[in-house]
């Protein structure tokens, strides 16, 4: 997500929901090819359209999320807290919640993306590195 990251949070934030809208759809489009090849669906149109709603749906988690958190810290007033981050994933899981009409789901995927996207601020904010040689 180059660009994501740079500027001030709470700023820029149709910029920002694009971002994270992009790497949403394309998550989604490798989840239903993964999906397409071991569902293998009756047919071409079952296999489009499955591919559509997969992609459709993980692009709009990543739009509610990038604009959750930019709104979020526009109107707390605190751009650089990792609880705008926790109530973006919060927001998502909440929508993954509503699609499946379970609210069960929806409050573990709250759960599991706000605590998991709080981190990953936290992570970015502290200098954490998930991969590649440590810095010394």
């Amino acid at each position: 997500m180059a660009g994501y990251w740079d500027g001030p949070e709470g700023e820029q934030c149709p910029r920002r929901t694009w971002l994270t809208t992009r790497v949403g759809a394309a998550a989604g489009l490798v989840g239903a090819a993964y999906r397409i090849i071991l569902l293998q669906p009756g047919s071409a149109l079952a296999a489009v359209q499955m591919a559509a709603v997969d992609t459709v749906t993980m692009a709009t988690l990543g739009a509610v999320f990038g604009l959750t958190t930019c709104l979020s810290a526009e109107i707390r007033e605190k751009p650089e807290d990792p609880l705008n981050y926790f109530i973006g994933g919060c927001a998502s899981g909440a929508l993954i919640g509503a699609r499946t009409h379970n609210y069960f789901t929806g409050t573990m995927c709250c759960l599991g993306f706000g605590i998991t996207a709080a981190f990953t601020k936290i992570g970015n904010q502290e200098g954490w590195r998930l991969a590649g040689p440590p810095k010394m």
